[in-house]
């Protein structure tokens, strides 16, 4: 991946996410009549998320400017891309966001994830990576079940 591209899909997700964070900030509960669902008791959460996905944007943008140093940028950017879907799907099965509301999910974490994870790919220090997946390793062959604890 060449950084030209990376700087670009940077800027793109900067971009989104200034405008996806406006939105809920300014308009907390059209963002919830949109999806059919009824509006929030406490709609300042709404715009909390909306100000956290605005920074999100800028910390995208100050990456772009060198994803070869910023990758723990792309990287928390990253991880919010994977646990928002699992979230996501934790309240659909159990009822308490409705299916239209994954919209949300496709635009804001789906089609980010690829891209991020190509740039993340080209970026993350090997030694890195070589070293805190055997640390992990470690990590887990010493676990012990929780029957076999006294």
């Amino acid at each position: 991946m060449t950084i030209k591209y990376m700087q670009t899909t940077l800027r793109l997700a900067a971009i989104y996410n200034l405008l996806r964070g406006m939105v809920a900030v300014l308009c907390p509960i059209q963002s919830f009549e949109f999806f059919g669902m009824k509006p929030p008791l406490y709609p300042q959460l709404w715009q909390c998320i909306g100000m956290i996905v605005g920074v999100y944007g800028i910390g995208y943008w100050l990456a772009a400017n060198n994803p070869m140093v910023h990758w723990p940028i792309v990287l928390v950017g990253f991880l919010g891309k994977i646990f928002g879907p699992i979230g996501f799907a934790k309240a659909l099965i159990s009822g308490q966001l409705p299916l239209k509301f994954g919209l949300n999910i496709i635009f804001n974490d789906l089609i980010w994830l690829i891209p991020f994870l190509l740039i993340l790919k080209s970026t993350l220090p090997k030694k890195l990576l070589l070293r805190n997946l055997l640390l992990l390793k470690l990590y887990i062959r010493n676990i012990k079940p929780m029957s076999k604890i006294k």
